[in-house]
Order: C-alpha cells, then sequence, then structure tokens
C-alpha cells in the first residue's frame, strides 16, 4: 500500500499550502487533500483501483514512435526510442507497464519511473519469430499474444492464435502454459477442463481477481474462470462448453450471450465485459454470474455510433479495451478512435480523448487523435492506452 500512497495524498491544492494564505482557507485545503487520501490503491486485475482519475484530456505519446510517425519495429530503448509491432495489450503492477505485441511476438516491459522499455518474454529486438514454447525469457515463443493481466506475482496471456492462456513468473521470467493445448499444439475448441485438457478459441481478453483468472473467450462468444490454484477451466457466463452461439441476452450465467466479447476487466465484485460485436458493455455480478447491459444498446439491438449518454442512450462501436480505477470503466472504443468513460454508479457515457477522424495527434480531449486503440490500464493517475495501429503508447492525464 505505501507504494500507492504518494499518488493519492498527491494533490494540486497542497501547493497553495503555506503560501499566506489565512487559516479558515488552509484548514478548507487541508480538508479536501485529507478527503482525496481516503482512497485505497490497490493492484487488482492488472489496474490500480481504488482511486478515481482526475484527467483533464491531455494525451502525449511516451512510448513507441513520436507523434507524426506510426513507424512499426521491435526495438528496445528509452521512451520514443523504442519501436513496438502491432501492440494489442495492456497491464501494470503499478511500477512497470506489460505490453504484448501481436506481431512482435513479444512482451515488453517499460519500467514507468525510467521510461525504459525492454523485452521481457519472447525472441527479442530485432526477431519477430513465432512459436509454442515454454522456457524462460528470450527463450520463450509466442504467437500472437493478446491481453495481458497481473496479480503481482505473475502475468498471465491470453494468446490468440495458440489459444491457450500462458503464465509468466515476474521473479524468474519463466513462461509455462497454465491453461490450453499443451506446449506445442495450438487446437482451438470449447472445453472445460483442467490445464492442458481446456480449450479456447481466440481468447482476447482476461482479468484476475487474485484467485481466479476470467477470459473473454472471443470466438467461443463466452467468459470463461481459471482457478489459478488448479488450473480448472469452467464457462462461467455465456453458452456452455460446445456451444458457441452468439447473441445478446442478459440472463444468469449459461443463459447470458455475448458476441465476441474483446475484452475484460474486474473491480473485485464485478466483472465488466466490452462485448465487441453487440457494441455495449456488460456487467457480470461475480457471486451470481448475472449478466447486465450498463451501456449501449438494450438488449435485442446492437446498433453502433458514438453517442454519450446514459445507460442505453450511448452508444459504441467496436468496443475493444476496457480497464477501472474502481468508480468509473475506461473503453477504447476501437472502431470510433476515441476513449470513453462510463461512471459505474450512474452508467453516464462521456468520451475523454480522440475524434472521428483517426490519426496520431497528441493534444487535448478532441485534439487528440488514436488509429484503433486496444489495450488500457491506470497506474491510479494516468491512463495509458495501447494506440494499435501507431504502434505506440498514448498516456491520458
Amino acid at each position: 500500500m505505501a507504494l500507492f500512497a504518494s499518488q493519492c495524498l498527491a494533490h494540486p491544492l497542497t501547493q497553495s499550502l503555506g503560501n499566506g494564505e489565512d487559516s479558515n482557507h488552509t484548514n478548507e485545503l487541508l480538508a479536501l487533500v485529507l478527503a482525496s487520501s481516503l482512497c485505497q490503491p490497490t493492484l487488482l486485475g492488472g489496474n490500480i483501483v481504488g482511486c478515481s482519475l482526475a484527467l483533464n484530456g491531455d494525451v502525449s505519446t511516451p512510448y513507441g514512435p513520436a507523434e507524426g510517425s506510426s513507424t512499426a519495429g521491435d526495438q528496445d530503448g528509452i521512451g520514443n526510442s523504442a519501436q513496438f509491432f502491432v501492440p494489442l495489450g495492456l497491464a501494470t503492477n503499478g511500477t512497470s507497464l506489460f505490453v504484448t505485441e501481436s506481431f512482435g511476438n513479444d512482451i515488453r516491459e517499460i519500467n514507468l519511473p525510467g521510461d525504459l522499455v525492454i523485452t521481457f518474454a519472447g525472441p527479442g529486438p530485432g526477431s519477430s519469430v513465432s512459436g509454442d514454447t515454454d522456457a524462460t525469457g528470450n527463450s520463450a515463443r509466442f504467437n500472437a499474444p493478446g491481453a495481458v493481466t497481473t496479480d503481482g506475482t505473475n502475468l498471465y496471456i491470453a494468446e490468440l492464435t495458440n489459444n491457450k492462456i500462458r503464465k509468466i513468473d515476474l521473479s524468474t521470467g519463466v513462461v509455462t502454459t497454465l491453461a490450453g493445448p499443451a506446449e506445442g499444439a495450438q487446437t482451438s475448441g470449447d472445453a472445460d477442463g483442467i490445464g492442458n485438457s481446456a480449450r479456447f478459441t481466440s481468447p482476447s481478453g482476461i482479468t484476475t481477481d487474485g484467485t481466479s483468472l476470467y477470459v473473454a473467450d472471443a470466438d467461443n462468444n463466452k467468459i470463461r474462470k481459471i482457478d489459478i490454484g488448479t488450473g480448472l477451466v469452467t464457462t462461467f457466463a455465456g453458452p456452455v462448453a460446445g456451444d458457441q452461439s452468439p447473441g445478446d441476452l442478459d440472463g444468469t450465467g449459461n443463459a447470458a450471450r455475448f458476441s465476441a466479447p474483446a475484452a475484460i476487466t474486474t473491480d473485485g465484485v464485478n466483472l465488466y465485459v466490452a462485448d465487441k460485436g453487440n457494441n455495449k458493455i456488460r456487467k457480470i455480478v461475480i457471486a451470481t454470474a448475472e449478466v447486465t447491459t450498463i451501456a449501449g444498446p438494450a438488449e435485442g439491438s446492437t446498433s453502433s455510433g458514438r453517442t454519450n449518454g446514459t445507460g442505453n442512450a450511448a452508444r459504441f462501436n467496436g468496443p475493444a479495451g476496457i480497464a477501472t480505477d474502481g468508480t468509473n470503466l475506461y473503453v477504447s472504443d476501437s472502431a470510433n478512435d476515441v476513449i470513453r468513460k462510463v461512471v459505474i454508479s450512474t452508467a453516464v457515457v462521456t468520451q475523454i480523448a480522440g475524434n472521428v477522424i483517426y490519426g496520431d495527434d497528441d493534444g487535448n480531449g478532441v485534439n487528440a487523435s488514436f488509429h484503433s486503440p486496444h489495450g488500457i490500464t491506470t497506474d491510479g493517475r494516468y491512463l495509458y492506452v495501447v494506440d494499435k495501429s501507431n504502434n505506440k503508447i498514448r498516456k491520458i492525464q
């Protein structure tokens, strides 16, 4: 907890203290600062949750090619000297960002205090060779790694083409297969089971509450649950194993239907799903598996758009990434090339940054532009976004 305390205590109002204001004004300022410090930042599902972000919508490019360039590559380095090859997934443990490269077949680590980008696992700079090898660091091989999450001890990767869930020990860099076909096999399917007996088809989203993993199994149109301790895979919501029927139904467990769920996050009580094919944001109560639609068109409609509003009045177009600070959801509205915010308690949807014309501009709010934003996370202070087609990582503050 001490690691993140300064993030909650930091407040612009503290800059005014000690500058000669009268005691009443100073006391008011102190009260506001203390109120802001009551949040309890916690690592959960690859995000820092517990402190509502205060964002002004300023977008910058801290990692990958600078504004004006979208050059793809596979180079380690500091800040804008680093290159990415179609990045896709993003998570944080509070001190580092972890990025999956779907074409580079690497897992990259960005040290936030120093802005140094390194290859944590996979072939490394200058090589994008794919494969399916459990090993340590640069000896491991991946094939289109997608979403990533962390519990602070391990990384968990939803691997799109190998149709499996990989685990990486953060202290050693050792890569193993937690669930899905064994090393050397990429067999897709839709089967519950333990470890290598389970099957996925293009798993594209992943999160954790520390005990279980929850996977958006995109082409199977369902949400899977993995017991981290045993490797047992079950179907948590969506059609039963063996049935891949897409749809758009609220309900409990197997009665619910999804269409190409792309991303998933958690606040520890609920799961939140970017239901890409249905153009909506779904909520799943972890305790009961009850599925509801909190934003986007009502049940029975999948209409797309780019409309701010409350609940069913809002519209999205291919939402592909989702994160939470515990109070709000942040959505990479990919086909709209914008970043949206959903207040969890009210379902009010607003736009934070980007505009309908894709691009690569830094700036504030609608003056900034993205090109197919995907993975998204927060370190408790800022948002970080994978700007997929621009081959870079953007920061929103």
